[in-house]
């Protein structure tokens, strides 16, 4: 089942019940944009508060994609830090938190709420897209810049999820 958009007004309402760790993971996801996955990937120093940008190289794609972080986000991740991992795996700090446990904690904190639309890490991606394109003036090629989409129609489907219906 695909991931649903739901407004950000819930999807906050949503993460200010998650794990603390998770939530930040979501709350990056909501700032920028990124997979989860992606996020999962940063490195201590790539989050440094003096640092406003960084590249990071997207799982999915492997292109290259130049992030920046809101500095609340970055002194909150930051302070997070484990040795290797930004957000460090429960059993293992060699290694980084899963993309499952992220989901997983989303996904009961939906069902306490009740909410009905399928919620995943992947919904922050898509609020996000609806928001920026909202922001950038309902320019479709800004959004599909940031989101670093091949296809504008892939784009289309992000940024106007709020207007589809299933």
């Amino acid at each position: 089942m695909r991931s649903e958009w739901v407004p950000t007004e819930i999807l906050e309402h949503i993460l200010s019940a998650l794990m603390p760790t998770n939530r930040l993971i979501c709350e990056i996801s909501l700032a920028t944009g990124l997979r989860v996955g992606d996020i999962l990937q940063f490195k201590p120093e790539q989050v440094h508060p003096d640092k406003k940008r960084f590249t990071i190289k997207e799982q999915k794609t492997g292109k290259s994609r130049t992030v920046y972080l809101p500095k609340k986000l970055r002194e909150k991740a930051f302070r997070m830090s484990g040795r290797y991992w930004v957000f460090e795996h429960r059993l293992d700090v060699k290694k980084h938190r899963t993309r499952q446990a992220v989901f997983k904690d989303l996904r009961f904190v939906a069902e306490l709420y009740r909410v009905k639309a399928h919620i995943s890490p992947h919904s922050a991606r898509k609020a996000f897209a609806v928001d920026y394109y909202g922001k950038c003036g309902k320019n479709i090629k800004k959004v599909q810049k940031l989101l670093n989409h091949s296809n504008e129609a892939v784009t289309m489907l992000y940024a106007l999820a709020d207007k589809i219906k299933d």
